[in-house]
Formats: C-alpha cells, structure tokens, sequence
C-alpha cells in the first residue's frame, strides 16, 4: 500500500472515470489531510485483524496524487513473477517504482521475472493492472471489462505470458442518459475464493453477460449481484484477504457495505468475516476505492 503525500482529483484520469468528483468545499491541503487519515485507518483496521502490509511512502519529488492506487501498474504473482502495466494517465505513469522491488526484496520476497507491458503506451493502448484485470489465480482466468484503459490485445498478450484463460467482456454504466464503459473491471466485479459480487446489469450484451455467467459458475463461484446504484458507492470494489488463523475477510470501504442489502450481506458473511472503512475523500476524488488501495502480494518468499 502507498501512503499518499500529494493526493488530489486527478484531471487526467477524470475524463474516463466518471466516479471522481471535485469537492470544492475542500482545499487541497484539506483533501491531502482528510485522505492521509483515511489511509492510515484503514492500514491499521487490516494489521488488527491480522493482514500483513507493507506500507510505503510516496513521494513530492513527483506529482502522483492517484500514487494511493498500486494496484494499476503491478501486480505479484507466486511464481516470482512480476507484471509491469501501462497507464492510461501520463501523471499515473510516474507511480512505477523500481525501488518498491527492492522493499520486497530487502524483506524476503523472491522476484524472478518481470513482464513490463509499458511499451504499449507509446501505441496508446494500455492495461491497467488489477484494475482492468480481475484475476481468478486459482482456475487461472482473467476478466476484463474492455475500455479505453483496457486493451483486448494486452490482455492476450498478458494471458499468453501468466496462462490464464481471458474473459473479455464491455460493461456499461449511465452517464448523462449516455451508456459509457465503466473504467476498471474491478468497479463493478470482484471475485472470492467460492463466490463472486458482480454488476451483471452493467454487461449489456447478453451473450457476453451469458459467458461470464458460465466462467463463474463451472469454478463453484455463487454469484452474489450488485446493482449499478451500488457500483457507484463502489460496492464492487471489495477484496478478499486471509487475517490471522487464516481468517477469511472481505474488505470494502464504508460506503460500499452501506450500499448493500441484508441479504447481500448474510450472503457475503457465508464465506468472510466482514470489514469497512471509511474511505470518503478517497472515494470522492480518486474515484477508487478498498481493492485499489491493496496491491497483493503473491511472491514466493525466501525460507
């Protein structure tokens, strides 16, 4: 996780991702307080229930007011792998950090190879990490709602290097009576280890919607739907981490679970223990929520 020092709306991401507000009873100083709070409640609310995280500073030496979002230019895989992501963003690029390898490294973390994906960006074409890819690591499937931030042909290309299965698919949200595509997959989709909270009403395409049913269910996934009013409070922005005693719990930010139904809820409990933080500014200027604030780490470690 990236402990923000500039963090702000960012106008160059504002233009696809129609989540972002202005607060304009704030001042950026305000903002940069308010979020930082945020951040270091939810980081401590993790590490009480037993999540391992290594936070790291960001810094002023570059403007990253999205830096609180590792999660869209790497991703860790267990194999020593590592994938390196190009950003749709010009500001965003900046957030790549070689010296954040060698934190992991320093504490024991093993990386192999690295798949860096960055070229693309002099094409135009970009592939936003665990953003635009919602990984199924266990049957090796990657869903991805395609965008302006989410290239069909990086993916391929993605999936022919990890060996996963691609699952592409559009999703929609309304926007001034127009359907535009949502950003990030993982907006409207999140996948558990036995279920998966998803916006099917966003995949206006039936048989595209169809296909993603068939993935989900032939893996064991119960599908647990969010409406797209509960997309925009960001209820699919959940992720699911192992705490202490390998705990299971879903983690989401306060808006998000008072987004949801009882029903929705008793759901969700059947399979994790339930956390929320209050990620409000966050929410409001980044238009990012809970599982874009966690970059997973699945390298192997040193005995």
């Amino acid at each position: 996780m990236i402990r923000p020092v500039s963090f702000r709306m960012n106008e160059q991401t504002a233009v696809n991702n129609y989540y972002q507000k202005v607060l304009d009873n704030l001042t950026p100083e305000t903002v940069q307080f308010k979020a930082l709070q945020e951040f270091d409640a939810f980081v401590e609310k993790l590490k009480d229930i037993g999540v391992t995280i290594v936070v790291i500073n960001d810094t002023k030496e570059t403007d990253t007011p999205d830096s609180i979002f590792p999660n869209n230019w790497v991703s860790f895989h267990k194999n020593g792998d590592v994938a390196v992501y190009p950003m749709f963003a010009e500001n965003r690029r900046l957030e790549r950090r070689e010296d954040v390898f060698e934190t992991l490294e320093t504490i024991g973390f093993i990386i192999d190879n690295i798949f860096d994906y960055t070229d693309a960006e002099e094409e135009g074409l970009f592939l936003e990490g665990t953003g635009s890819l919602v990984l199924d690591r266990v049957h090796k499937k990657a869903y991805c709602a395609l965008s302006p931030r989410a290239d069909e042909d990086l993916l391929i290309e993605f999936c022919e290097d990890f060996e996963y299965t691609p699952v592409p698919f559009t999703a929609f949200q309304t926007v001034n009576n127009k359907r535009l595509p949502i950003y990030h997959t993982n907006v409207m989709m999140c996948l558990g280890d036995s279920f998966s909270v998803i916006c099917l009403d966003s995949i206006d395409d039936k048989k595209e919607r169809k296909n993603v049913i068939k993935h989900l269910k032939e893996d064991g996934k119960e599908i647990i739907t969010i409406s797209e009013d509960q997309v925009t409070n960001f209820a699919g922005n959940m992720l699911q981490v192992l705490g202490a005693d390998n705990e299971k719990y879903i983690i989401m930010s306060t808006s998000a679970y008072k987004s949801l139904t009882s029903q929705q809820i008793q759901k969700l409990e059947k399979y994790s223990k339930i956390l929320h933080s209050s990620l409000d500014v966050i929410e409001a200027c980044g238009g990012g929520s809970a599982r874009c604030m966690m970059a997973e780490v699945f390298l192997p470690k040193e005995l």
